[in-house]
This record gives C-alpha cells, sequence and structure tokens, in this order.
C-alpha cells in the first residue's frame, strides 16, 4: 500500500523515507523528546528499527504513521500516526489501535501538533478502519493530554507500563475534535 499524503495549511504529512533517518535518529535521541515516552533515549540501531516499523506497518495493516514536514521548506518537524503493537500494560490494551504523536522540542508549543494530529484523525475517520482508537500518555504529560482531549479523546483507564502508571484515552472513530 502507499500510504497517502496529507496536507494542512503549514504541514505536509507523508511516509517515512530511509533518507529521513537521521531526522527520526535525532528526534528520538534527544531526552526532551523521549521524556514521557520511554525511560531512555533510542540509539541509531532502535531509530532505524522505529523506520521500518514504520514502512512495515503500512504494508501489513494499512495505516500507520506519517513524517510531519513544514510546507515549503520541508523541514522534518516530527511524527504522528496510528498503530497496533502487543504492549506489555496491565490490563492489556489487546488490538487497540493507538494514536501518536511526536515533535521535535523546536517544534513544540506552535499547534503544530494539534494541526497534523487532527489531520491524520479525520483521514482515520474518512477511511473507518476501526471502531477507536486509544492513546497512551504518561500523567505527566499535560500538553499531550490536552491535545488528546482537543482531538476528542476522553479518559479510560489507567494502566501499568514499563513500571509506573499510564493513562489510556479512547476515541470512538468520528468523534468531533476542534479546530486547530
Amino acid at each position: 500500500m502507499t500510504p497517502p499524503v496529507l496536507e494542512t495549511d503549514r504541514l505536509i504529512l507523508r511516509p517515512h523515507r530511509v533518507q529521513d533517518f537521521a531526522d527520526v535518529a535525532a528526534l528520538w535521541a534527544n531526552p526532551d523528546t523521549v521524556r514521557f515516552i520511554q525511560p531512555e533515549a533510542v540509539t541509531p540501531e532502535g531509530a532505524w528499527a522505529k523506520l521500518m516499523f514504520h514502512h512495515g506497518h503500512w504494508q501489513a495493516m494499512g495505516f500507520g504513521v506519517w513524517v510531519i514536514t513544514e510546507r515549503g521548506s520541508g523541514r522534518y518537524l516530527g511524527e504522528t500516526g496510528f498503530f497496533v503493537t502487543p504492549r506489555q500494560c496491565d490490563p492489556l490494551l489487546g488490538d487497540a489501535v493507538e494514536a501518536s504523536w511526536v515533535l521535535a522540542p523546536e517544534a513544540q508549543g506552535q499547534g503544530i501538533a494539534a494541526e497534523a494530529v487532527l489531520r491524520t484523525h479525520a483521514w482515520a475517520d474518512t477511511a473507518g478502519l476501526w471502531p477507536e482508537t486509544v492513546c497512551l500518555l504518561d500523567p505527566e504529560n499535560t500538553a499531550s493530554q490536552k491535545l488528546a482531549a482537543k482531538t476528542g479523546y476522553e479518559f479510560r483507564q489507567k494502566v501499568q507500563y514499563r513500571g509506573g502508571m499510564s493513562l489510556v484515552m479512547a476515541r470512538k472513530t468520528g468523534q468531533p475534535g476542534t479546530a486547530a
């Protein structure tokens, strides 16, 4: 499957390319980027695995994660989209489709995440591939909690994940979000 390219006024959301490796590696190696996502920054080897995961996910599942780029300059700003993974949390999420977003620190605080996440969810609502999505959030990540709520997510439950507590928020497909 060829992933669609999505556009907004300021952004182009496109599939990952092998040429994105340096940007993916830099994003995930930054401790400020990963502090609410995982305990440690990602090595170049781990970044390569993420890049290949994104390629394969689109092929295997028909949906996945996009690169967020700045319209005009093409500057890499982060990633957003949907995926399924066998998370080892308690309770288990099963085969839930997860929404995700991660922005480089220099792209944060400008409404870019909201613009990108609302656009990918509009695509998902139209595609109608699943009845709902969930997102797994660190309780201290208030910015992502606000973005999730803005996108139509509501608190569902707390889970134990990687030795700590995480929040699960859920959104029914077609649940309206608010404008970016």
